[in-house]
């Protein structure tokens, strides 16, 4: 998929202003009109993306062209569909971790992988786990398993580095993009993006840790917020947070970076 990279990152100023009116105004009707603003916005990104043939979902990752982006943010897209497919399986829900499993596995997410066998990515250790969800085992029986391909995956980030905020904020633009795809009137139109977009806010705050004081713990903080917006994380509920509260913290958390 080419599709050029999103230009979130406009919204996500705009929807923190309108997110810091929340806290003066009726935090119900305020709400209603950051989600309509939200969802209008989706719209037209992705009547945009269509147009140049991208597809959402598993398949087409939300507008991503892995061979644009640098080593270590490819490297941070697929660790958060590991991490969203960790939490899923051990959550008891194996059929809808599958597919964010693939990823350090699959041919069809290859391009996601490209150069980090250098770095000591190892791939068998993911097959393990997939062929742990094929069989049905549950999670508890390969939980050393699990943990040894986390431990891999962290190593492998540690010897990619690159820039935390950049990192950052490229997971934050992805957040948006995500869930904002994954809502539809208020719903959990789509679970594979809504688990996404937790996935790659885990991830964010993990990286977060390598920020500097005093910045790491306003970070760190403005993440933990971002994470409470999934109120049963991983598994969609019925009344999920509306998008401009996601766009709104997504902001704050980029807005407490360091200055590009």
């Amino acid at each position: 998929m080419t599709t050029q990279l999103k230009k979130w990152t406009g919204l996500g100023l705009g929807a923190a202003i309108i997110g810091t009116g929340l806290i003066a105004c009726s935090e119900t009707g305020h709400e209603d009109t950051s989600q309509s603003h939200a969802n209008e916005a989706h719209q037209s990104h992705v009547v945009g993306e269509m147009g140049e043939g991208g597809e959402a979902g598993e398949g087409g990752e939300a507008g991503h062209s892995m061979d644009s982006l640098p080593r270590e943010h490819r490297l941070a897209f697929m660790m958060g569909h590991v991490k969203t497919g960790l939490a899923l399986y051990r959550a008891g829900e194996p059929e809808m971790a599958a597919p964010h499993l693939l990823h350090p596995v699959s041919e069809t997410h290859a391009s996601e992988r490209a150069g980090l066998d250098a770095l000591g990515f190892e791939a068998p250790l993911f097959e393990v786990v997939s062929k742990a969800l094929e069989e049905g085992r549950p999670a508890s029986e390969v939980e050393p398993q699990l943990v040894a391909a986390e431990k891999n995956l962290s190593m492998v980030a540690e010897r990619a580095g690159g820039d935390t905020a950049g990192i950052i904020r490229f997971l934050m633009d992805t957040v948006v993009e995500e869930y904002s795809i994954a809502i539809t009137d208020g719903k959990v139109s789509d679970p594979g993006e809504y688990q996404d977009a937790y996935g790659f806010s885990i991830v964010a705050k993990e990286s977060a840790d390598n920020l500097a004081e005093p910045t790491r713990s306003e970070v760190l903080a403005k993440i933990d917020e971002l994470l409470s917006l999934w109120p049963a994380a991983p598994i969609p509920p019925a009344s999920p947070t509306p998008i401009g509260r996601v766009v709104a913290q997504a902001s704050a958390v980029q807005l407490a970076l360091p200055a590009e």
